[in-house]
């Protein structure tokens, strides 16, 4: 690794591109540029940077489909998203995708300065850590883990990708499902072709049909022309069947022939489609008792359940927790926010029992951030849910804490009640600036965060 920080600009303008690189460098960046996806997928292959500028406009794929890309070839890289025609409703999908920010032009050049600089050192902070800790798999952008359940799922996910059996994915609501379900697709060699999610039990039992196969016109009542099913339009990509136990048993017939002979049929239609998708299925019931009370074909089970991958719920893998939380950290706080957790707020959050699972902690951590007023959260910015709780009991101490921990306890919670105000915290703890300023350097707190 070089030690001047790369970046890359991936811009189609070349004036704007030719600018851009000049001025990255003048600040002490080792950049270059990139006028299309086909030319930055290549590169970043052979020569992954520190940051990599995106522009919205790049000739390829969409930005989000290519985002996805960009972050199944190097996890973690830190992704700015620019646009020329910027919108909250782009600039919230970016994000959700995976980008780090997302900036309209003209940015301020300051602003953008600092946010390279933080992103950069980030970027190599987190190289420097990695080898102490699992190796993280190519797909891990949102599958987040180290615990031994969660390296058993990313070899999984490894296994079946190669091939297009169907695969059927066993877990609690809110453990991941369609996260696995898009790691095998996209890790797959049918990557660049379409993902089309359906979820089974938010449909219309009367719909799911003409959804599925597609109907012909005047099939019935306001079928006015002809529609294709998804499983036709998915071409040789990949359906996602969630809830599948959801799915009515003379559908469960119909999807069952069409997975044995690769053929559907629009209703009222006489014409038979060949079907080339692959079915990976999901559920949070036990399919294997749906058999049983007959709610469920076992013929369709066993020919979905060719390879099953069953994902742990998060109380079973709190050792996954401060790796998930500081991936929701990244993915929801601007580079301007830097916040963190204090270290009690970190134990209560392994210590809950997360019924709703990573979902519950991923609105967890987005709610905690936009409620919290300064830089450190402390168990009083944190749901009520978790509060209820109480504090984790102590060690077996006979109630006995260092007092290092009391001390930077206090500190944190004058910080968070001063709203990160130093000078009024010093003044509140009976200290000099001077002094807490040297006790927050011994924490490893930075002092502008």
């Amino acid at each position: 690794m070089s030690e001047i920080p790369q970046v890359v600009i991936a811009d189609p303008d070349a004036v704007v591109r030719e600018v851009s690189i000049g001025w990255t460098q003048s600040i002490g960046f080792d950049a270059s540029g990139c006028a299309s996806a086909e030319d930055l997928l290549a590169g970043l292959s052979r020569n992954p940077p520190d940051v990599l500028v995106l522009d919205t406009q790049l000739p390829g794929p969409p930005t989000t489909e290519l985002l996805a890309r960009v972050l199944q070839l190097q996890p973690g890289l830190p992704v700015i998203v620019t646009s020329a025609q910027g919108s909250v409703g782009a600039a919230v999908a970016t994000i959700k995708h995976g980008a780090a920010e997302y900036f309209t032009k003209p940015f301020d050049g300051e602003e953008l300065k600092v946010l390279l600089q933080t992103l950069a050192q980030r970027r190599r902070v987190g190289h420097a850590a990695r080898p102490a800790r699992a190796a993280a798999p190519p797909f891990s952008n949102g599958l987040v883990g180290v615990s031994a359940p969660m390296q058993g799922v990313f070899r999984l996910i490894s296994k079946v990708a190669r091939n297009r059996y169907p695969v059927l994915i066993l877990g609690e609501s809110g453990t991941g499902k369609e996260v696995v379900a898009r790691a095998i697709h996209y890790t797959g060699p049918e990557r660049d072709r379409p993902f089309i999610p359906v979820d089974c039990g938010a449909l219309v039992p009367s719909l799911i049909e003409s959804e599925l196969f597609g109907h012909v016109k005047g099939a019935f009542t306001g079928a006015q022309a002809n529609r294709t099913g998804l499983l036709e339009v998915a071409q040789d990509g990949t359906v996602f069947l969630d809830e599948i136990a959801e799915l009515p048993l003379d559908l469960q017939i119909k999807l069952l022939r069409a997975i044995q002979e690769r053929e559907i049929r629009p209703v009222g239609g006489s014409r038979r489609v060949r079907m080339e998708a692959r079915i990976i299925a999901a559920t949070n019931r036990d399919l294997s008792q749906a058999v049983a009370d007959g709610s469920f074909r076992k013929d369709l089970y066993f020919r979905l359940n060719v390879i099953s991958i069953k994902l742990p719920p998060l109380r079973e893998r709190p050792d996954d927790i401060p790796e998930l939380v500081e991936h929701f950290l990244g993915k929801f706080r601007s580079a301007s926010q830097r916040k963190r957790f204090s270290d009690a707020a970190l134990e209560l959050l392994r210590s809950y029992d997360w019924p709703g699972n990573v979902r519950e902690l991923e609105n967890c951590i987005e709610r905690t951030l936009a409620l919290s007023s300064g830089p450190l959260m402390n168990i009083a910015d944190l749901p009520s849910p978790l509060r209820r709780q109480g504090p984790i009991p102590p060690a077996a101490d006979h109630g006995i804490r260092p007092m290092a921990v009391v001390e930077r306890e206090a500190i944190e919670e004058a910080l968070v009640k001063t709203r990160d105000d130093k000078i009024l915290a010093a003044k509140k703890l009976g200290i000099g600036k001077t002094t807490l300023y040297r006790k927050l350097k011994e924490y490893r707190t930075p002092v502008g965060a």
